[in-house]
């Protein structure tokens, strides 16, 4: 069994000539919704084995503020990789993670993190688990997170349409 927490990194000042994407930082309320969600990770026991972040200032600040608030210190890699990847590159990622990991944390961008968590949502067998889709495809706010789990030994083996959606939580369900 292998669970995958996708998560969108925190509110961030928005887009302008006068600032590199890259260097985009966490507004106040980023630096607010990040640890709260790390809150309600530790709570769950959603507890990575492994975070992969994109290298952008944005996520790097929410990987760090999230983390502050889990029960032990996370492995955590950068990759350029993840930097505004669309949803086939980041499941490359993914499925290039080794087996020994069971628990990994992606923390990405949209469109690609919300169009990945959809992709690899299987049809859904329970009225909750149609609602979390629902609220995924209506809108993957920044701070959201998405968790999966598939019956795989390999994250190489994840593909689309084979994970369950056991949650999907937003800053303001908090």
């Amino acid at each position: 069994m292998k669970r995958l927490f996708l998560l969108r990194h925190a509110k961030t000042v928005p887009a302008n000539p006068g600032i590199e994407d890259h260097d985009r930082e966490l507004l106040e309320r980023g630096r607010n919704d990040a640890p709260a969600i790390g809150v309600y990770m530790a709570g769950k026991t959603y507890l990575p084995d492994l975070i992969l972040s994109s290298t952008a200032r944005r996520t790097v600040e929410t990987v760090e503020l999230l983390s502050e608030k889990l029960p032990r210190a996370q492995h955590i890699e950068y990759t350029d990789r993840l930097y505004l990847a669309g949803q086939k590159e980041m499941l490359a990622v993914i499925r290039s993670v080794a087996a020994s990991v069971s628990n990994l944390l992606v923390v990405g961008h949209n469109p690609g993190i919300e169009q990945l968590a959809t992709a690899l949502s299987r049809q859904p067998v329970k009225r909750k688990e149609r609602d979390r889709i629902d609220q995924i495809e209506e809108k993957f706010p920044t701070s959201a997170l998405a968790v999966l789990d598939f019956a795989v030994a390999r994250w190489r083996d994840v593909a689309p349409g084979r994970g369950e959606l056991i949650d999907f939580v937003r800053p303001r369900d908090l």
